[in-house]
C-alpha cells in the first residue's frame, strides 16, 4: 500500500510539474518580452492562454500537499521543518503571482501594470527556482529523518541550485512550445516564429543545464547519479529524444505530437527522479515503508484519490480542451 500512494503521490507532482510548470514558465516569457510597447503583443497572448486555466493548476498542489502530510506524517514533517525558507518564499511567490496577474488586468494606469506585471513575473521565476530546490535537497539527502535540518544550506548547495535553475529552464522550454502552439492557433504567425525562437532557445539551454548537472551530481550527489545513471538512464534517454523530437517538429502542423512530445520530456525528467530515489522518501535515508502512515489511512487516501480522479480529472481536462479549441473568453 505504501508504494501504490508513493505513485498516486508522485502522479500529482508530475501533473503540477506539466501544467503548473507551463504556467510559471508563461510567467518567465512575460519578464523577459520587454517593454510596455515591444512586450504587448507576446503578454497578450500569454493572458489569453493562461487566463482560464492559471488557478485550476495548483489543484495538483494541493494534491500533492494533501497526499504528503497524510500518507508520509514523518517525510512531511521533516521537509517542512527543515525547508520552510524555499517553501515559505515558494507560497509567497504563488501569492504574488496570482495578485499580480489579477490586478494587472484591472489596472488602467501603466505605472500600476508595470507594477502588477514585474510581481508576476518575478514571482513566475522564484517559484520553481524554490521547488527545484527542494527537489534538490530531498533528493540529496539534505533533509534530516527527524527534520529540524540546517535551515540555509540544506537548500543553497550545488544539487538545490542545480534543481532551481533546471526548474526554471524546464518551465519556460515548456510554456515557449505551448505558445507557439497557441499562436498558430490564434493565426498570428509572428507571435509564432517569435515563441518558436524562444522554445528552439530554451531547448538547447536546457539541454546544457542537464549536461552539466552530470558533473555536479558525480561531485556533490554519488548516489543520486549513480542511480541517475543506472535505474533512471532510460527515462532520461526518453526525455532527451523527446525534446529533441518536439524541437524538430516546431515548424510543422501537428500541435496535438508536439505539445505531447513537450510534455513526455518533461514527465520522463520528473519520473527519472522518483525511480531514483525509490525506496527512500528523503533521497538517501527514510524508506517509503518506514515513513507511511498506518494501513487504514493508506486504503482511506487510495480511495479518496480514486474519487478525486473520477470526479476531477475529467473536469480539468474538459477546461484545458475548451481552452485550447477557444472556447472560452477572458475579460481584459
Amino acid at each position: 500500500m505504501s508504494d501504490t500512494i508513493s505513485v498516486l503521490l508522485f502522479l500529482g507532482v508530475i501533473a503540477y510539474a506539466l501544467f503548473g510548470g507551463a504556467d510559471f514558465g508563461a510567467g518567465f516569457w512575460d519578464l523577459t518580452a520587454g517593454g510596455a510597447a515591444r512586450g504587448s503583443r507576446p503578454r497578450k497572448l500569454i493572458d489569453v492562454s493562461i487566463g482560464p486555466v492559471w488557478e485550476a493548476n495548483h489543484t495538483w498542489l494541493i494534491y500533492c500537499l494533501v497526499m504528503l502530510w497524510s500518507a508520509f506524517p514523518t517525510a512531511f514533517a521533516a521537509i517542512t521543518t527543515t525547508l520552510y525558507i524555499p517553501l515559505g518564499l515558494a507560497a509567497l511567490g504563488i501569492v504574488l503571482r496570482g495578485a499580480g496577474f489579477a490586478f494587472r488586468k484591472a489596472s488602467m494606469r501603466t505605472p500600476e501594470q508595470r507594477i502588477y506585471g514585474v510581481a508576476f513575473a518575478v514571482s513566475s521565476v522564484l517559484t520553481p527556482y524554490c521547488f527545484g530546490s527542494v527537489a534538490g535537497a530531498i533528493a540529496s539527502g539534505r533533509v534530516p529523518t527527524g527534520g529540524a535540518g540546517d535551515p540555509l544550506t540544506s537548500w543553497n548547495n550545488p544539487t538545490s541550485a542545480l534543481g532551481g535553475v533546471l526548474a526554471v529552464a524546464v518551465c519556460a522550454y515548456l510554456a515557449a512550445v505551448f505558445l507557439t502552439v497557441s499562436a498558430a492557433q490564434n493565426h498570428s504567425p509572428e507571435l509564432e516564429a517569435y515563441f518558436r525562437r524562444r522554445a528552439l532557445l530554451a531547448g538547447v539551454v536546457t539541454g546544457a543545464v542537464g549536461l552539466a548537472g552530470i558533473f555536479i551530481l558525480q561531485a556533490d550527489s554519488p548516489r543520486l547519479f549513480h542511480d541517475l545513471s543506472h535505474r533512471g538512464l532510460a527515462l532520461l534517454i526518453i526525455s532527451a529524444l523527446c525534446g529533441l523530437a518536439s524541437l524538430a517538429l516546431l515548424r510543422s502542423e501537428k500541435p496535438v505530437a508536439l505539445r505531447a512530445l513537450a510534455a513526455l520530456a518533461v514527465a520522463t525528467v520528473v519520473c527519472g527522479w522518483g525511480v531514483a530515489q525509490y525506496p527512500y522518501l528523503l533521497g538517501t535515508h527514510l524508506r517509503i515503508d518506514e515513513a507511511a502512515a498506518p494501513t487504514p489511512t493508506l486504503w482511506v487516501l487510495t480511495g479518496v484519490a480514486v474519487a478525486a480522479g473520477a470526479l476531477i480529472a475529467p473536469s480539468l481536462a474538459l477546461l484545458y480542451v475548451l481552452q485550447n479549441r477557444g472556447r472560452l473568453e477572458t475579460r481584459s
